[in-house]
């Protein structure tokens, strides 16, 4: 536990110290993921399909907001989908510009879960997400998570359906709007698990936020139990077809990657809990106070040898 310990306080006095250069490495790298991730699952349009171009454009996203990786990841998907189908282009559209209206208005510093989500998804380990957020966000959070699930999903159900849309032709126009707006309201895979990542950000957050011991532990177990409950739930209601074992393990993988974050941002030790009391003028305030855990950082003793202290040295062995 000490190595982890020393290694934490390492990463941590290398990141404040060289986070001028990091930042800008993470964003670089974030952006080269999830726009190389939306030309594998699209790629209609060629131009913007090339390693160049979105080496060039991560760059760009390097030194900017982190809201612009969205807007660059949102364009980049409605050019290919333009590529495709325009019906396709305008009914994304439409939908990414009501979510980041909706994600604007609630969580505007929760870029990173808009991005990360579809990742998740792709990995099968979604599930970390909504657990996450309800450790370090807060209740308008699950905003956010849901447009990462809606995003996602809107991808996913063109992408499935490539062939029918393909086979429509131009003069069906509005056939096509039908066929693909009722796709994406009547999904009832996203709908049940929308409300399963909202419940999970919102309880995590309500239960870490106790003080009892262990919060955070417990937090992190009813919301993985809890999602899994939900998504069952509405399989067994709505036919879903939601694999049980692959949630099962995605959840526990989730649990691990949480676990990791508990590690680095609320790592206290509750067998030296102590318990204060004190007043002021208008109050009586009773506090509980958690120690963290921390390493002490080792001393480092510099010995200083002079030319007096050398002769001493050589005149003490000529004794000998």
């Amino acid at each position: 536990m000490t190595t982890l310990l020393v290694a934490k306080q390492i990463l941590m006095t290398l990141y404040s110290k060289y986070e001028v250069y990091i930042t800008p490495l993470l964003k670089f790298l974030l952006a080269l993921i999830s726009l190389l991730l939306i030309n594998s699952r699209l790629g209609y349009m060629d131009s913007i399909d090339k390693l160049t171009v979105v080496l060039i454009v991560a760059l760009m996203c390097s030194f900017m907001p982190m809201n612009f990786i969205v807007i660059m990841a949102a364009l980049f998907t409605l050019l290919h989908l333009y590529s495709f189908s325009l019906e396709c282009a305008v009914v994304v559209g439409a939908g990414f510009l009501l979510m980041f209206l909706l994600y604007l208005r609630f969580s505007p510093k929760d870029t990173l879960v808009v991005l990360l989500l579809p990742i998740c998804f792709l990995l099968k380990i979604p599930y970390v997400i909504p657990i996450a957020m309800g450790l370090i966000g807060t209740p308008a959070s699950a905003v956010s998570v849901a447009c990462g699930v809606i995003a996602y999903y809107m991808i996913h159900y063109i992408v499935q359906n490539v062939s029918v849309i393909a086979s429509m032709a131009d003069e069906e126009t509005a056939a096509k709007f039908k066929f693909i707006i009722d796709g994406l309201i009547g999904n009832k895979e996203m709908v049940v698990t929308i409300i399963a990542f909202i419940i999970t950000v919102i309880l995590v957050y309500i239960i870490r936020r106790l003080s009892m011991d262990y919060a955070w532990t417990i937090a992190m177990a009813a919301g993985a139990i809890v999602n899994i409950m939900i998504l069952l739930v509405g399989d067994l209601m709505f036919d879903t077809n939601v694999a049980l074992f692959g949630v099962i393990l995605g959840t526990i993988i989730s649990l691990l990657l949480t676990a990791v974050l508990q590690f680095f941002v609320f790592n206290v030790d509750y067998s030296r809990t102590e318990k204060v009391q004190f007043e002021d003028d208008e109050y009586y305030y009773y506090v509980k106070a958690v120690p963290k855990v921390t390493v002490a950082k080792a001393e480092k003793k510099v010995k200083q040898i002079s030319s007096q202290t050398m002769k001493n040295t050589q005149r003490t062995r000529n004794t000998r």
